[in-house]
């Protein structure tokens, strides 16, 4: 006897929500995410809700550079500051002029103000520092300080009488 074949039913109608689930859902949203956000959203600093452009942070020998991308920034509109061990990097990408809103079919590149704050590392000397802008990268070289340069240390092992 050949054993019975077993088919899995097709349901012509996939599983979807009832309407009542996605209208509470649909209310969960607006009575309460979104009002949360909002209410977030306004406590966040000005200068914090722009975009913010991408860091890299790294050593070069004696060299601690930053690299700031900021494609369409224009450098007088870029300021760069130190405090209390803080590089501070702020600015503003600017649309082009004479396009609208209503012009674009994509709008995919962020204007408007940034803000970024880089904290040092507590070796570096803050007094000679080197800044470049050219396409689009801005890069800002800071020196080690002179007592910071590591030194190597001779370790004496000593065999254990036991």
């Amino acid at each position: 006897m050949a054993p019975e074949k077993w088919t899995i039913p097709q349901n012509p109608w996939p599983f979807r929500p009832t309407r009542e689930m996605e209208e509470m859902r649909r209310r969960f949203e607006d009575d309460v995410v979104r009002p949360a956000m909002r209410a977030v959203w306004e406590r966040v600093p000005e200068e914090v809700k722009g975009w913010s452009p991408a860091v890299d942070v790294f050593e070069k020998g004696e060299v601690v550079e930053i690299k700031v991308e900021l494609p369409g920034v224009k450098q007088e509109d870029v300021d760069v500051s130190i405090s209390n061990d803080m590089l501070l990097i702020k600015g503003e990408r600017r649309m082009e002029a004479g396009i609208k809103n209503e012009d674009y079919s994509r709008n995919e590149i962020a204007y408007g103000t940034f803000y970024r704050s880089i904290s040092l590392p507590a070796n570096v000397e803050t007094k000679n520092i080197e800044a470049t802008y050219e396409d689009g990268i801005l890069r800002i070289k800071l020196q080690r300080a002179a007592g910071a340069k590591p030194r190597k240390i001779n370790v004496e092992f000593k065999k254990s009488t036991g």
